[in-house]
């Protein structure tokens, strides 16, 4: 009987021993899949925060250029034929801080009071077109703006592209440089153009 009674103690102690070994072994595998599942959780973080970081650097540069990479109108003037402007002359520069800008990639939105169009640059102005030529141009890199120094003439056939402008009549001008940056200028003809070859608008 005592045989009997050694033996079942002896068979409950090791099912005790298999039982805590057993929980422990399926505490440590639920341990070891939430580390896991937290690693993969900080690994998705991560990526997400590093592409939205990106992101919002390449917006960030995106809008900068937009403010900054746009021309500066320095004068306007408009040449007169039989008392109506005939062409509008542009004089241009870099805007401080600006990037090199290309004027040949550059459009001119012209609204005017007959007429509204998206002119493209050409060596010549004509209907959908518009001109540059150097004012002062150092190294010879028109139509490209690459020092505040150079000073560029922008032109436009006013006659070809509606017609000529009359007495008092104003036009909008909106020239948008490849980056996106935007300079408007409102072109006013003068009250009078009477004995005038050439006026300032």
């Amino acid at each position: 009987m005592t045989r009997n009674y050694l033996s079942a103690v002896k068979d409950r102690i090791e099912s005790a021993v298999n039982d805590r070994g057993q929980v422990g072994i399926g505490t440590l595998i639920v341990f070891i899949a939430m580390v896991l599942v937290a690693a993969i959780a900080a690994g998705v973080l991560i990526n997400t925060a590093g592409f939205l970081q990106t992101k919002s650097e390449q917006t960030g540069q995106e809008s900068s250029a937009q403010v900054s990479n746009r021309v500066q109108v320095v004068s306007a003037f408009g040449d007169v034929a039989n008392e109506e402007v005939e062409q509008i002359n542009l004089t241009v520069m870099r805007g401080s801080g600006s990037d090199d800008i290309n004027l040949s990639s550059a459009t001119i939105e012209w609204i005017g009071p007959n007429e509204a169009k998206t002119l493209t640059y050409n060596e010549t102005a004509d209907s959908g077109n518009f001109t540059v030529s150097p004012i002062k141009d150092p190294d010879g890199s028109s139509p490209v703006l690459n020092t505040q120094d150079d000073r560029f003439k922008v032109s436009m056939n006013a006659s070809a592209i509606s017609n000529p402008l009359g007495e008092g009549e104003e036009v909008k001008l909106k020239l948008t440089t490849q980056y996106g940056a935007v300079t408007q200028y409102r072109a006013n003809v003068p009250q009078s153009l009477s004995q005038e070859s050439a006026v300032t608008i």
